[in-house]
């Protein structure tokens, strides 16, 4: 089974918290997202929201408060679950993030392995940038986008 991934959905008003990133690897066979039978990588531009790996022996909730403060440096407890779904072929918990403190700065290995091939950037965004910013997965955007839209989020 593949190894879970949890999410931090943080808002600040209409604007969500977004890793935007760019991706070239030197083969098309070391990159997740070239298609097979692609001669070269040539980079790939995306944004994701802050999350990653659910370790051993811990919770999907508590992955998420980590892998945000790992990130960003932003600490938070969880507000509520939003939704389940699917990244890169695993299973992937949605955290609508509460009590937000401090402000965010790259940090981490995203900090560390920031290099021309392999860039983040934190980006506070509104739904109308999700697609121009090619948020992944793109089943995302859409209730993500009626969350902004709501502007009850709840625990924020």
């Amino acid at each position: 089974m593949k190894v879970p991934r949890a999410v931090a959905v943080v808002i600040d008003g209409s604007r969500v918290l977004l890793i935007k990133r760019f991706l070239r690897r030197d083969s098309p066979a070391d990159c997740w997202m070239c298609e097979d039978g692609s001669p070269l990588c040539t980079g790939h531009h995306y944004s994701v929201l802050p999350g990653g790996h659910v370790e051993d022996g811990e919770t999907a909730e508590v992955a998420a408060v980590r892998e945000l403060a790992e990130e960003t440096g932003l600490r938070a407890v969880i507000g509520r679950h939003l939704w389940t779904g699917w990244h890169n072929g695993r299973p992937a918990s949605y955290f609508l993030m509460a009590d937000v403190e401090g402000v965010p700065v790259l940090s981490g290995p995203e900090a560390a392995e920031n290099e021309p091939d392999n860039r983040y950037e934190l980006r506070w965004v509104g739904a109308d940038r999700f697609e121009a910013l090619n948020l992944y997965p793109a089943e995302v955007r859409e209730s993500l986008a009626g969350l902004l839209a709501d502007g009850n989020v709840g625990g924020t």
